[in-house]
């Protein structure tokens, strides 16, 4: 197979430079992640929802962690490639998840759904490289100074999620309903910049990875002719053989059209890219769905007024019970119409790449 340039994160040289994203509840388990780690791509386990959902509350940290250690143990067994971990910083056991994941030697951590100041002190010792997830120059800057001045420390790599990523977004509304096929590369091209200048300064190289609604090797190309340095995929690893979700989510997938992504608000008070099914028309019919929450696994929900329980609909549809579940797809959901091996589809990817770059053998 023709080669793309490496992508270089910490200790980590991935080729294809492609990082498979962090899809909970469950789906960028063990199993995948070591799939596509086994084909020179970075793979990540989603940290969000791993116990068992009769897990009692007081129960709930440590049975996250001890779950969390099992996928990455489980994908160790499995592959010498670059493993991390996915860390939503909304999440109320964030800083376990990031000290469990940095205690067992991931090789990086990626860090969305808020900022994460902290992240430095909470992994301290650790060799992993530290990712987090931007969606503007600010963040970026934020993230920069506070590390600096407080941890001496830069990240390691960011990744720039646009506005047509699945799961929960980094944007309003009104911004979500602006974005165009250009708005990613110009965000990438800012937060480049950015990364240029401090690397003038200080000597530190900041990699930049795009990430949302990336679909196909054109797509990938156009940002790698940008500059950035590798691409976020996740959305096509659903519809893929090694993926443990239910046949019914992929078979979801493959009969979607293009209407039936949309963006609701979720509990976690992002607006966030979801399938309409029985359980989203209810929600956005405004029904409240009644939530007996034992875990209070958000910082920023509210049980008593949340008009549904994201972690259990999310848990509902990875058991199966699509109709009482929710999915999270990104933007190009619907182009998906097959089920295919993993390695089938990287080959896709890498091929469809070399030739919109115009790479020779």
């Amino acid at each position: 197979m023709r080669k793309l340039p490496s992508l270089k994160i910490g200790r980590l040289e991935i080729n294809p430079p492609f990082i498979l994203g962090g899809m909970g509840v469950r789906i960028t388990n063990y199993s995948l992640t070591a799939a596509v780690a086994n084909l020179g791509m970075a793979g990540t386990i989603a940290s969000v929802g791993l116990c068992d959902r009769k897990t009692k509350s007081e129960q709930y940290a440590s049975a996250s962690n001890a779950a969390l250690i099992k996928e990455i143990r489980s994908a160790r067994k499995l592959t010498n490639g670059g493993i991390g971990v996915n860390i939503m910083a909304a999440l109320t056991n964030y800083e376990e998840l990031a000290r469990t994941a940095a205690k067992e030697n991931v090789d990086y951590i990626i860090v969305g759904a808020g900022l994460p100041l902290d992240l430095p002190r909470l992994t301290k010792g650790s060799t992993a490289a530290l990712i987090p997830i931007v969606s503007s120059v600010r963040a970026a800057e934020i993230i920069m100074k506070k590390w600096q001045n407080k941890y001496n420390r830069l990240p390691d790599a960011f990744i720039v999620e646009g506005a047509l990523a699945g799961g929960h977004l980094g944007y309003n509304l009104k911004e979500i309903a602006v974005w165009n096929k250009n708005s990613l590369a110009n965000l990438c091209k800012g937060i480049m910049s950015l990364c240029k200048a401090v690397e003038k300064k200080t000597g530190h190289h900041i990699p930049v990875i795009a990430a949302g609604g990336l679909y196909d090797g054109e797509d990938i190309a156009k940002m790698l002719k940008i500059g950035v340095e590798g691409v976020q995929l996740a959305t096509r690893f659903i519809a893929t053989d090694e993926c443990s979700v239910p046949d019914k989510i992929k078979q979801a997938l493959i009969k979607a059209k293009k209407d039936d992504l949309v963006i609701i608000n979720s509990p976690v008070g992002m607006p966030g890219r979801v399938l309409k099914n029985k359980f989203v028309k209810r929600i956005l019919r405004g029904e409240k769905i009644k939530v007996d929450c034992p875990y209070h696994c958000l910082k920023t929900c509210i049980p008593e007024t949340a008009p549904f329980c994201i972690a259990e609909a999310l848990v509902n549809a990875y058991e199966g019970d699509f109709d009482n579940g929710i999915i999270m797809p990104g933007s190009n959901a619907y182009k998906i119409k097959e089920i295919v091996p993993v390695k089938e589809l990287v080959d896709t990817l890498v091929n469809e790449t070399v030739h919109y770059l115009n790479l020779k053998e």
